[in-house]
């Protein structure tokens, strides 16, 4: 004796199995597209994280800030204390931005930069540190070229005030 089972899809009881399968696989689609803004943000503030706790570092001591960028980071062009400055201003405010999505593909193209030579100021960085801006420099990347998402303030600014969807 054979067991009636529900069917997945009530309105269509006979579906072919490919057709079942397309089916499920379009529903997943548009639950993994529900959970795009999310994902968006948490890459955000993850990569944001990293550049605003490093800068608060550095103004939690300022001599000791001024002093790497005299003896350990060799910044082309700019003195130690206006390379100090200037680093320590991009990584309190543009994590801050990105964070909050405005401005995002600009914020996520300063940081991007900003950790290019962030590598090549420090040539001490180590496999292990190198891997770290590789993977913050992808992050920032996705950002760069996706936007920062539905999840940002570029977005709601984008359709209150310039009718985009």
């Amino acid at each position: 004796m054979q067991v009636a089972r529900p069917s997945l899809f009530p309105s269509e009881p006979r579906l072919g199995l490919r057709r079942r399968a397309l089916l499920l696989a379009q529903a997943a689609l548009r639950r993994l597209d529900g959970l795009s803004p999310a994902v968006d943000l948490v890459v955000r503030v993850f990569v944001a994280t990293v550049f605003f706790k490093s800068g608060l570092t550095k103004v939690a001591s300022w001599a000791t800030t001024v002093s790497l960028f005299e003896n350990e980071y060799a910044v082309p062009l700019l003195s130690p204390e206006a390379a100090a400055a200037l680093g320590t201003t991009v990584e309190l405010v543009f994590p801050v931005l990105l964070v909050l999505g405005l401005g995002g593909r600009l914020s996520a193209f300063v940081l991007f930069v900003f950790n290019i030579v962030a590598v090549v100021s420090y040539p001490d960085l180590g496999e292990v540190g190198l891997r770290d801006h590789q993977m913050w420099g992808l992050l920032l990347l996705v950002t760069l070229l996706h936007g920062p998402g539905k999840l940002s303030l570029d977005h709601l600014i984008g359709r209150r005030f310039l009718g985009r969807r």
